[in-house]
């Protein structure tokens, strides 16, 4: 009943396979949009508070971590994969994941592993 986490940025590859996939593109205000924090990563403490300070992103971890939670109490237990994306991968998604991956993690549940796929990648011009 593992769980694994993967961030990753639309604009470098598709999304990998995943129970639960997470488009935060549209809802959620882009970091990468603030020269300040452009060249930032979800690695950098201000990346990290400014993303969870986005109005919505609490309760969508909230409900992220209920429905993994919902998963691992189906009938037919396995492990649960989620897929985390943004545009770049470098700010909102792995600042999500990784706090997705916290809040399972720390209720002593089933291993959580968490992976950036696109975060150490250069910034993506657009």
């Amino acid at each position: 009943m593992s769980v694994t986490i993967t961030s990753f940025g639309y604009l470098h590859a598709p999304p990998p396979a995943a129970h639960l996939t997470v488009d935060l593109r549209n809802h959620f205000r882009d970091p990468h949009v603030s020269p300040a924090l452009r060249y930032l990563t979800a690695e950098d403490q201000e990346v990290r508070e400014t993303v969870l300070r986005t109005p919505g992103i609490v309760p969508l971890l909230d409900a992220l971590a209920g429905a993994v939670r919902a998963y691992q109490a189906g009938p037919t237990p396995g492990p649960v994969t989620v897929a985390v994306g943004c545009a770049g991968g470098r700010h909102r998604a792995p600042t999500v994941a990784s706090e997705l991956g916290y809040r399972l993690a720390e209720h002593a549940g089933p291993p959580v592993t968490v992976h950036h796929r696109d975060l150490p990648k250069p910034v993506v011009t657009r």
